[in-house]
């Protein structure tokens, strides 16, 4: 199946390259030239050489339990863009606060995100973002039904980085490579391997192989280059990007809505204490 590039793909100025082959759609040309961005076509090989530094900004915005309303979509589309273009890659906001104070226009992000929830009559905050910044170059990717947006930092073809980004979203690798999985947590993985495999019976030198042999399948499935490709599951993310001439320098991943869970959790455990505590 051939990479198909769509309006929602073209960035707000500049060039976009993309490999021969790529179907692009009419809208896709209509805001190209709408936005005066120039669409060049390459060898998907010669892509990432010529790309420019690239910055980008991914915004997570949650909305307190209501469904999101399909006019709150382009209104956050071009908040997203401009705070990207005209203050995140530039001033480097070191926070949510100092984030709300950036122009948008001639107004703040704050005041642009209260005059919002006065048209939409529903609380949305901004809890936080992130920033990615790379010689290389950048891709970004949000997953069927807007909970998870992925931004790769990656030397290769548009193409392969979007694949990337896919597979991240839905096998949700926990670390990169597995010399990045904290050796602590290693550790009690072995220590779990070791009490099962201690149980079996068989000699202690089948048992370190059997430990052994668990510590590897636990790093290959949590791991993003040790897991199997979503497209081809008969190799892995490090052997497909290999094949198809791809570097990959880091990732990062939103999904709307992390850490609310985890607080509301936090409030129900202390609610608890306190009633135990009173009684």
């Amino acid at each position: 199946m051939r990479p198909v590039i769509t309006h929602q793909d073209i960035p707000p100025s500049g060039e976009l390259q993309v490999a021969i082959g790529t179907v692009i759609t009419p809208s896709a040309r209509d805001a190209a030239a709408e936005r005066g961005v120039k669409i060049v076509v390459l060898p998907a090989d010669q892509i990432h050489s010529l790309a420019p530094p690239a910055k980008t900004i991914a915004i997570g915005a949650d909305h307190g339990g209501f469904r999101l309303k399909e006019q709150l979509k382009p209104i956050l589309t071009a908040l997203g863009l401009s705070i990207r273009d005209v203050g995140v890659a530039e001033e480097k906001p070191a926070d949510v606060a100092a984030l709300s104070h950036l122009k948008i226009g001639a107004e703040t992000v704050e005041s642009a995100r209260q005059k919002l929830v006065q048209k939409i009559g529903e609380n949305i905050t901004v809890r936080r973002f992130e920033r990615a910044e790379t010689p290389a170059k950048l891709v970004q990717y949000v997953h069927p039904g807007s909970k998870i947006a992925v931004i790769v930092d990656l030397e290769g073809a548009e193409a392969v980085a979007k694949d990337v980004a896919m597979h991240i979203a839905f096998a949700k690798p926990r670390y990169m490579s597995k010399d990045q999985y904290p050796a602590d947590e290693i550790a009690a993985e072995r220590k779990i391997l070791e009490a099962r495999a201690a149980e079996s019976g068989k000699p202690p030198e089948i048992v370190a192989k059997m430990v052994d042999g668990g510590i590897n399948k636990f790093l290959a499935e949590n791991t993003l280059m040790g897991q199997p490709f979503v497209k081809d599951d008969k190799q892995t993310v490090e052997k497909m990007l290999v094949a198809r001439k791809t570097k990959l320098h880091a990732y990062k991943v939103l999904v709307v809505g992390e850490g609310i869970e985890k607080k509301q959790n936090d409030f129900a455990a202390e609610v608890a204490a306190m009633t135990k505590n009173a009684a």
